[in-house]
């Protein structure tokens, strides 16, 4: 299996190499990767404190581990703190963020690579977010005894580890010292293949919310955008979701405005977003002038949204027609009952929950989401009602981030 496995990785890169000569992303994780051991050398040789290495695969993975980050680098002033990426969209946008002392790309996960990360960096301690399970980093990181946690894991039946042939990938599961998961279930099905040392935490996503909405930024702009009306927010929206708002969008009164957060922000993505827009619209990065006339705010920046929800007053999230649904939690720490796709979901616990709660709803097409969306800006009464339930369901859901840290401050010194 292991020759296997290796012989993916390669594929892999080489797919990649190819695909960097035509796509931008493709580009960025080739080239991003290519002195990341000369820079991890220097970072490492710049102090001789000790470092805890943090691995997310992407932004939404890091947006996760983040209350657990900065509660570690409050704990444990001492520690520097590296943080690294699979992907460029959680690179190219936290590359810079304050908390990281030193942020990279993960090299492509072969036995030597690996070896060397590992011995160069010589972490005390390792968390890998949710979903990253690279077997030669692993192995490296037990075979050097290094304490390795797995922080808000989420596990179904489904997944290769459960299967008859997925011994391979249980093996990858125990160099794990503790694995901290989000649910019951997800604890019985590691008991079930032999997995001890496990418990559940819950997911840290509540707590970043949370902490959102204490210290929410302030956009000057969109609150003078919105004015009286109501606000619909689309975030994280794809052109597979837009084929079922646009109906809603374009027969909309002019008391309710729309914010859409496209996924990507690229010319040719917005260029689809927009494309089936039949009313008044503007760009962020517009003139006041433009937006005075405009009913639509295309957000076509970075980092703004999570704060942007608290304008709303309910939203849509975009995903789930797609390769999966986007971070729903974001919304509904402002109050926002949230309307999204019915396809994937049992990949997102919080989704299925809400909408069991009532305040979360489900939709397959145009007719159903404008029924639902429609009711949500008409219904005062539903509309708050299902606004209690997910404020509610954030509160009743934070403490991740403390249970973890209990159970990390009698192992590091």
């Amino acid at each position: 299996m292991i020759l296997i496995y290796n012989l993916g990785i390669r594929f892999y890169a080489l797919l990649i190499r190819f695909a960097s000569l035509f796509n931008t992303k493709a580009k960025q994780f080739v080239v991003g990767r290519k002195e990341v051991f000369e820079q991890l050398s220097m970072f490492k040789n710049q102090s001789s404190s000790p470092i805890a290495w943090f691995h997310a695969a992407s932004l939404g993975e890091f947006e996760q581990g983040l209350p657990v980050m900065e509660e570690f680098k409050e704990q444990y002033p001492k520690f520097r703190l590296l943080v690294t990426f699979f992907s460029p969209s959680g690179y190219e946008q936290r590359k810079e963020h304050p908390l990281a002392d030193f942020v990279c790309y993960l090299p492509t996960d072969t036995k030597s690579k690996a070896k060397r990360f590992v011995e160069i960096m010589r972490p005390q301690v390792v968390f890998f977010i949710k979903y990253e399970y690279w077997f030669h980093f692993l192995s490296q990181i037990h075979m050097h005894k290094i304490p390795l946690y797995s922080l808000s894991a989420l596990f179904t039946p489904g997944h290769i580890f459960f299967k008859p042939y997925g011994a391979f990938h249980r093996r990858m599961l125990k160099y794990f010292d503790f694995t901290f998961v989000q649910n019951e279930s997800s604890l019985q099905l590691l008991q079930h293949i032999g997995i001890e040392e496990v418990a559940v935490s819950g997911d840290t996503r509540f707590d970043r919310v949370l902490r959102t909405i204490a210290q929410p930024n302030h956009y000057l702009e969109v609150e003078e955008f919105k004015g009286t009306s109501k606000l619909c927010i689309i975030g994280s929206a794809w052109p597979s979701d837009m084929a079922v708002l646009n109906d809603f969008i374009n027969q909309a009164s002019p008391d309710l405005k729309f914010v859409i957060a496209p996924h990507l922000i690229d010319y040719d993505h917005i260029k689809k977003i927009v494309s089936g827009i039949k009313i008044p619209w503007h760009r962020y990065s517009e003139s006041v002038q433009v937006r005075e006339e405009s009913q639509v705010l295309i957000l076509d920046t970075i980092g703004m949204l999570s704060s942007i929800y608290q304008y709303g007053d309910f939203a849509y999230i975009g995903g789930a027609f797609g390769d999966g649904l986007h971070n729903i939690l974001e919304a509904v720490a402002f109050g926002l009952p949230v309307v999204y796709g019915n396809r994937g979901l049992e990949k997102f616990p919080e989704s299925v929950t809400l909408k069991a709660l009532g305040g979360g709803f489900t939709v397959a097409n145009s007719s159903e989401a404008g029924e639902i969306l429609g009711k949500l800006n008409c219904q005062d009464d539903f509309r708050k009602h299902a606004s209690g339930i997910c404020k509610e369901y954030v509160l009743e859901n934070a403490g991740a981030t403390e249970k973890i840290m209990s159970y990390l401050k009698a192992k590091i010194q």
